[in-house]
C-alpha cells in the first residue's frame, strides 16, 4: 500500500468511525477521504463554495469531529493532525501563510 493510499484509510477510518449515519459513513466519508488527497482547499475541491458550507457539512453528518475541531483550524489540516499525518497538499501550497496553526509556515 502507498503513503498515499494508507493516509486516504486512515482518514477514511477516522471520518467513518465519527459518522452520524449510514449515508455519512458509506457515502460521505469516502468521498471526502479520496478528496483530501488532492492539492487544493478541501471545500473547493468538494465543489463546495465555502469554507462555511464546509463547516456546516460536517457539523450534520461528523458531529463530534465538529465539536473538538478548534475554530482557528482548517478542516483539511484537523482531519490529518487527527492522524498524526500532514496532507499531502500541504507541502505545496501557496496560502500556507493563512492557514493557521500550520507546522510548516513557521
Amino acid at each position: 500500500m502507498s503513503d498515499l493510499e494508507m493516509m486516504e484509510f486512515e482518514v477514511l477510518e477516522l471520518l467513518q468511525k465519527n459518522a452520524n449515519d449510514d449515508y455519512a459513513k458509506n457515502t460521505l466519508a469516502p468521498w471526502i477521504a479520496k478528496t483530501s488527497l488532492r492539492m487544493g482547499h478541501l471545500y473547493s475541491d468538494l465543489g463546495l463554495i465555502s469554507r462555511k458550507e464546509m463547516g456546516r457539512l460536517m457539523k450534520n453528518n461528523f458531529t463530534a469531529l465538529a465539536n473538538i475541531k478548534p475554530k482557528d483550524i482548517r478542516w483539511k489540516k484537523f482531519i490529518y493532525d487527527s492522524i498524526g499525518k500532514t496532507a499531502p497538499a500541504c507541502a505545496t501550497c501557496k496560502d500556507i501563510t493563512n492557514c493557521f496553526q500550520c507546522s510548516l509556515a513557521s
